[in-house]
């Protein structure tokens, strides 16, 4: 059989030798030699060229080889679904045991989750996706950032993360830690917040508060807001400063802010890591400054959950 026909039975190119023994060619690893036309996979799986794969077909080979019913979770799955998740290994779920190889790694599920088809891909859902992919990191930085964006770009709750957590015997006390201590912080830089703000003992601020002036106008939906003095803390990132939209709307934040009597610390995330005692004098100067002054005709309004972050 000529090539384009092997191809045209294959997906991606990549194809199991059973099929390509069932189309007549008879030992397909012959061709997979070193400078050959094609290269080995896994067992039982072959790329029909001897180029670097792509990552699909990477996938492809790794859900032939974990065989029917199998589905991407982990790593993999939380990119697919649009999160920035690190790690290059290949995790898939499968009903019946399977034996990973290199970077697959293929874990038996029963019952099998539910799933989802993305890209033609089938995925488990994200919260799955989430909590598989966590179990495989070692640090809880990593770990609170994966679950932090999952959590803001609106792909699970934190329920769903906690009762997918809770679910798992094996590798989850990492996630299920951070999960406890996240709380309602929504990234890693308010939670680096958080712990600086208890060291350095002011008064209990309150996070992600709506803040309002006399009229009752929303001013601003602050990081961490020290109502005794009207200051408001808030934890800027260069990268979310990149867009124009996004530096314009932190310009009229700011620009509220002074109309409103209210004074403002802004601080970058790495900074609470690399220069913590910095950002606390800063602190501790702008709340004396604060209570130096009159304090603004402003208050906290009732918790709206439909106000945007970063307003």
């Amino acid at each position: 059989m000529r090539i384009d026909q092997l191809r045209e039975r294959s997906d991606l190119g990549v194809i199991t030798t059973a099929t390509l023994k069932s189309l007549g060619v008879s030992n397909p690893w012959h061709r997979c030699a070193s400078g050959g036309p094609w290269q080995r996979m896994y067992p039982g799986v072959v790329l029909l060229h001897n180029g670097p794969p792509t990552q699909d077909q990477h996938l492809t080979a790794a859900l032939l080889r974990a065989g029917p019913g199998a589905a991407v979770t982990g790593a993999e799955a939380c990119r697919r679904h649009g999160l920035p998740a690190r790690g290059r290994e290949l995790h898939l779920l499968a009903p019946a045991p399977v034996r990973g190889s290199g970077r697959l790694v293929v874990e038996r599920a029963s019952p099998m989750p539910p799933t989802t088809t993305v890209d033609g891909f089938p995925l488990v859902r994200p919260a799955r996706a989430v909590v598989d992919a966590c179990r495989q990191l070692r640090s809880a930085d990593e770990v609170t950032a994966l679950v932090a964006a999952a959590i803001q770009r609106g792909r699970c709750t934190p329920e769903s993360l906690r009762e997918e957590a809770r679910t798992h015997r094996f590798g989850a006390k990492l996630v299920r830690s951070v999960l406890a201590d996240l709380g309602r912080a929504e990234s890693v830089a308010e939670r680096d917040a958080r712990r600086l703000s208890r060291r350095i003992r002011l008064t209990t601020p309150h996070w992600n508060a709506t803040v309002v002036d006399a009229r009752g106008q929303v001013v601003g939906r602050p990081d961490a807001w020290f109502d005794d003095v009207a200051l408001a803390w808030e934890i800027d990132s260069r990268a979310f400063h990149c867009g124009a939209r996004d530096y314009e709307r932190t310009l009229a934040r700011n620009t509220r802010y002074a109309a409103a009597g209210i004074l403002v610390v802004q601080t970058l995330p790495a900074r609470l890591r690399t220069h913590p005692d910095q950002v606390a004098t800063e602190l501790r100067r702008a709340y004396e400054a604060a209570g130096a002054r009159p304090r603004p005709a402003v208050r906290i309004a009732p918790d709206d959950p439909a106000a945007p972050r970063g307003w």
